[in-house]
């Protein structure tokens, strides 16, 4: 069973799900808009669904809060403006938290920028994927590159130090010459932090369904080389598996869940992870899914679609999941802290991958070796709860 002395740090994270258009490589909930944007209602929905969620967390301090979608930047700073108002009247927040909205280039404009700033926002995430204008295209994007550009200087000139770019690689029928080319002009714009990644086809999507031509896998991976290089080339420090940062821009609500921290989920179909040490459990629950079902609940409180406590063996996969995922590793210490299980639950299996060449581990830290690193989905698998029974896991 679970032994916590005290409670993981707390986010909010705070779903938007509509955008203006879904591209084809999408399996988050996001619908396209078809009539008017219900701001004042989904707002009103979000501060409803927040006050339900406040007896799981009493008393603690939330250090991030992350709008993400579908597209929060289709709310006017207006309806942000009075969200993170509503939100602090209920919640303590840190008094220098980290507060992320989500942008697409083709919903913003300089003043937009400015209204998001003054309402509380101090760090944006703008979904560039690519600077390429035939990319853009088969991504199904609906701004251009110059739009992109626009926006990133737009965010620069309204007072954000915080920014991130986000950019795809591996693209239908991308060469790594143009995937490199792609990363030099994302560069150019001077992010302070980069979110790099390689698209895949997820289920559930137009691109699954269809699949286009990607390149292979010896192609993606020169691509992955020769843009980490680069990165590091002009100081962009990799601390997880696709993100990027210089100084001190590193993402501290995206850490939190990568060191399996708690979270609020709040907006249809988020997701939360809350522990609680006076039961001695961790907790998950989700939201309705469809906004006009989570709106629906409005009236009558039921937002939650279903909830479930983890099991120990489930804790240690879901913290190997995320922890793996940081280039920096961990300590059975903090192993310990965030899961509230002992270091023997995982000490068998550490030690075979350490045998095998994949962890460094001197008895209390923990480490990838680079064929570790490199192979992270077969490091990650021995933690699954089927592969790890064996190893007497939760045994206790």
């Amino acid at each position: 069973m679970f032994q916590f002395t005290a409670t993981p740090p707390l986010s909010l994270y705070i779903h938007f799900p509509w955008c203006v258009r879904k591209c084809p490589y999408c399996d988050f909930n996001s619908h396209a808009v078809k009539d008017a944007l219900p701001e004042a209602a989904y707002v009103d929905a979000l501060l409803a669904d927040l006050e339900q969620e406040l007896p799981s967390v009493w008393g603690r301090t939330v250090q991030s809060i992350f709008m993400g979608g579908g597209t929060p930047s289709l709310f006017s700073p207006a309806a942000i403006d009075r969200l993170l108002a509503g939100i602090r009247a209920r919640l303590p927040l840190k008094p220098d938290a980290e507060i992320t909205l989500e942008a697409n280039p083709g919903t913003v404009e300089q003043t937009r920028f400015e209204g998001y700033r003054q309402a509380g926002i101090n760090r944006l995430s703008i979904g560039v994927q690519s600077l390429n204008p035939e990319h853009l295209r088969v991504l199904g994007r609906i701004h251009s590159a110059d739009e992109a550009r626009a926006a990133a200087q737009a965010a620069r000139h309204a007072g954000f130090d915080r920014i991130n770019l986000d950019l795809m690689f591996g693209l239908p029928q991308q060469t790594p010459e143009q995937a490199l080319a792609d990363l030099d002009a994302l560069i150019a714009l001077r992010p302070g932090h980069i979110s790099w990644y390689q698209l895949t086809l997820e289920p559930n999507t137009l691109f699954h369904a269809h699949p286009p031509t990607l390149p292979d896998d010896d192609t993606r991976w020169a691509m992955q080389e020769q843009g980490q290089a680069r990165l590091a080339e002009q100081g962009y420090g990799q601390y997880e598996v696709s993100a990027f940062a210089r100084n001190d821009q590193r993402c501290r609500h995206n850490l939190n869940y990568w060191k399996f921290g708690d979270y609020l989920g709040i907006g249809a179909g988020a997701h939360g992870k809350v522990t609680d040490a006076s039961r001695q459990a961790i907790s998950r629950r989700w939201k309705k899914r469809h906004p006009k079902d989570y709106l629906a609940a409005a009236g009558d409180g039921r937002f939650i679609a279903g909830q479930r406590d983890l099991e120990c063996r489930e804790a240690i996969f879901e913290f190997a999941l995320n922890r793996f995922r940081l280039k920096q590793g961990f300590t059975l210490a903090e192993f310990q802290a965030a899961c509230g299980l002992p270091a023997a639950d995982i000490q068998a299996v550490i030690t075979r991958a350490r045998d095998d060449g994949l962890l460094d581990f001197n008895g209390k830290q923990v480490k990838h070796t680079d064929t570790g690193w490199r192979f992270l989905d077969d490091l990650v698998e021995r933690f699954l709860p089927g592969e790890a029974d064996h190893a007497g896991h939760c045994t206790h």
